[in-house]
């Protein structure tokens, strides 16, 4: 596994570079080759090209709540440490990611709509799906209880039950955010779905090589808390016998 770690950050960073150079440019000159990305979007113009990195954000911010959900529930069940550590990680990085969400829609709302911001249901679906998130991750820092995972574990079923209700607000609500373009009688021009889902790629590799790191990086840390920890009640007898009962 360690030998496919260079590999895959060297297949990352191409594949983010060709994303970023697809979404940004409507034809790419690469070494003599055209390539051709994105069209400008004929009513909003350049301002659309956020869209490439805006949607693919949200989509890998959902994919990893959905994961962290996954370990957290087995987490309570089997009281499993990988487990645990796989719901820090990728909570971690989800919010990251919902962050970037949170950051383009406004950059993109201001010359569309004129405003930064409007209380629009998907956008405040969001926010509280953030705030649900950031909360977990004060809980892990600053909570000593060893109830902490399991108190986390609990709040992370809570935040990925936010994550349906956030995608499908479009649906239920009438609200100011674009609809979907690809479902609910949506359409895309097929070149921009291409660049859509190649930047969509690039993210998840991306995320998948940041989760890797913080994992081994969070597993390497609680082994030293741990050896730390059994120095210290080798090093004081009354502690390890008040530890014992």
């Amino acid at each position: 596994m360690r030998r496919l770690f260079p590999i895959l950050v060297i297949f990352t960073g191409v594949l983010l570079s060709y994303a970023m150079s697809i979404a940004l440019l409507p034809v790419v000159h690469i070494g003599g080759i055209t390539l051709i990305g994105a069209p400008t979007e004929q009513t909003m113009g350049s301002v659309q090209r956020i869209f490439y990195y805006h949607v693919p954000s949200a989509w890998t911010a959902f994919i990893l709540f959905f994961i962290n959900l996954g370990a957290s529930v087995y987490y309570l069940i089997k009281r499993c440490a990988t487990a645990d550590i796989v719901a820090l990680v990728t909570a971690e990085v989800g919010v990251v990611f919902c962050t970037v969400v949170l950051v383009t829609g406004p950059i993109w709302a201001r010359p569309v709509w004129g405003i930064w911001w409007t209380w629009d249901m998907r956008l405040t679906s969001t926010l509280v799906l953030w705030l649900i998130y950031v909360s977990y991750l004060f809980l892990r820092k600053f909570s000593s209880s060893g109830q902490t995972p399991l108190l986390a574990a609990a709040l992370a079923v809570l935040g990925a039950l936010c994550v349906p209700f956030v995608y499908f607000s479009i649906w239920f609500f009438r609200t100011q955010h674009p609809q979907p373009v690809m479902g609910g009688g949506g359409s895309i021009d097929p070149r921009m779905l291409h660049v859509l889902l190649v930047n969509w790629l690039a993210f998840s590799c991306f995320a998948f090589l940041v989760c890797w790191s913080r994992f081994r990086l969070e597993k390497v840390q609680r082994e030293v808390d741990e050896a730390h920890a059994m120095r210290s009640l080798l090093d004081d007898p009354s502690a390890a016998a008040r530890s014992m009962r």
